[in-house]
């Protein structure tokens, strides 16, 4: 059994593609989202045009109804301070939102799977699968 946090690249990347998450998560992983990954998706929502919205919004309230969401706790927070001191550090930054992802990952010991490499690799703590939907 493998403890897999769902990146937001992951997940419209497995939304566009029409890809249905269990093609891809085996019965015995552990998945969860972190819960900047919810506002991300509902952003999507919110801006899809009105052709795409309710599609959109019926996959998002599938993900959220199906997949434990993790909160930004005191650990999380901790672990995220440390990763925004490493990249700046590193001089290397990152976006905002996939610092909060990588830290939940890290805080929760889970790997992040995402189709979005770049925003991950080199954090440390921060063990990350690249598995595009669309291959």
């Amino acid at each position: 059994m493998s403890l897999l946090l769902l990146d937001t690249t992951f997940l419209i990347d497995a939304e566009r593609d029409e890809t249905g998450l269990d093609d891809v998560i085996s019965d015995e992983d552990d998945v969860s989202i972190a819960a900047v990954t919810v506002a991300e998706l509902l952003v999507g929502v919110k801006l899809a045009s009105t052709r795409h919205r309710a599609h959109r919004e019926s996959y998002v309230d599938a993900i959220v109804s199906s997949i434990p969401v993790i909160d930004y706790d005191t650990d999380v927070a901790a672990d995220h301070a440390e990763l925004l001191v490493a990249v700046r550090k590193a001089g290397r930054p990152r976006g905002a939102h996939d610092l909060i992802i990588a830290a939940t990952a890290r805080a929760t010991n889970r790997t992040v799977v995402t189709a979005d490499l770049n925003a991950f690799e080199d954090l440390p703590g921060v063990n990350t699968v690249i598995h595009p939907a669309n291959p």
